[in-house]
C-alpha cells in the first residue's frame, strides 16, 4: 500500500528517473506533486505494472498532480556527466520546471544533490512506497518508452521499440554487427568484454 506523504507538508515532491541502466537513448527524470487525497488503484513503481497500466495512468496523473515535470538528459550529455549526476541532474530539471515550488522533495534511491535548500529526503524503492515518487517513475518510464519508440524507426535494426535501449542479447548482437548509433551512449561498454582467451 502506497503512503500519501513522508514529511507531513502539503507541498511534498517525488521525483525519479528512467533509463540509466540503457546502452542508448537518454535518462528521463519526473518531479510531480499529488494532492492529499490523490488515489488511483492501477499505481504503483512502474517496473511493477504492464505498459497497458502506464499508458492509463500518465494522462491521470498529469491531469490530477498539483504540478509535474519532466526532463530528457540524452546521451550525450550522459556520456560527459556520466549517469549517476545524470540522474541527479534530470531530477532537479524536472523540479525546477514544476509550476509550484516544494516544501520538501522526496527521491527515490539513496543519491540526491541539495536543490534550492529545499529539505529532502532519499528512500531506497521509494517508488514502491510512496505516491509522489510512483507517480514520477510512471511519467519518466512513460516519456522515455515513447522516445525510444521514435527513435526506433529511424533504426529499427536495434528493436528499440522493445528493448526500450536495455542491454539485451538481441540489442548488443546488433551492436556487434552495425556498430554504434547517434544514440548510443558512448562512455558505456556496449558490448561485453571477452571473457576467454582463444589459444
Amino acid at each position: 500500500m502506497l503512503k500519501n506523504n513522508y514529511s507531513g507538508l502539503k507541498l511534498e515532491a517525488g521525483t525519479d528517473e528512467a533509463g540509466r541502466g540503457c546502452l542508448s537513448g537518454p535518462v528521463v527524470a519526473a518531479a510531480v506533486i499529488l494532492p492529499e487525497d490523490f488515489h488511483h488503484d492501477l499505481l504503483n513503481d512502474s517496473k511493477q505494472i504492464s505498459e497497458a497500466k502506464r499508458k492509463i495512468l500518465r494522462p491521470i496523473i498529469e491531469a490530477e498532480a498539483l504540478a509535474f515535470g519532466v526532463s530528457f538528459i540524452h546521451n550525450e550529455e550522459v556520456d560527459k556527466l556520466n549517469v549517476l549526476q545524470s540522474s541527479i541532474e534530470g531530477m532537479h530539471r524536472s523540479i525546477r520546471s514544476l509550476k509550484i515550488a516544494p516544501e520538501f522533495i522526496i527521491v527515490d534511491g539513496n543519491k540526491f544533490k541539495p536543490y534550492d535548500e529545499i529539505p529532502y529526503e532519499t528512500i531506497v524503492k521509494g517508488d514502491a512506497k510512496y505516491k509522489s515518487i510512483a507517480a514520477a517513475s510512471v511519467l519518466a518510464k512513460t516519456y522515455r518508452d515513447d522516445y525510444m519508440e521514435k527513435i526506433h524507426e529511424e533504426y529499427p535494426v536495434y528493436n528499440w521499440k522493445k528493448n526500450k535501449g536495455y542491454p539485451t542479447l538481441e540489442h548488443r548482437e546488433a551492436i556487434r554487427k552495425k556498430g554504434a548509433t547517434k544514440y548510443h551512449r558512448k562512455t558505456f561498454k556496449l558490448l561485453p568484454t571477452q571473457l576467454k582467451i582463444d589459444f
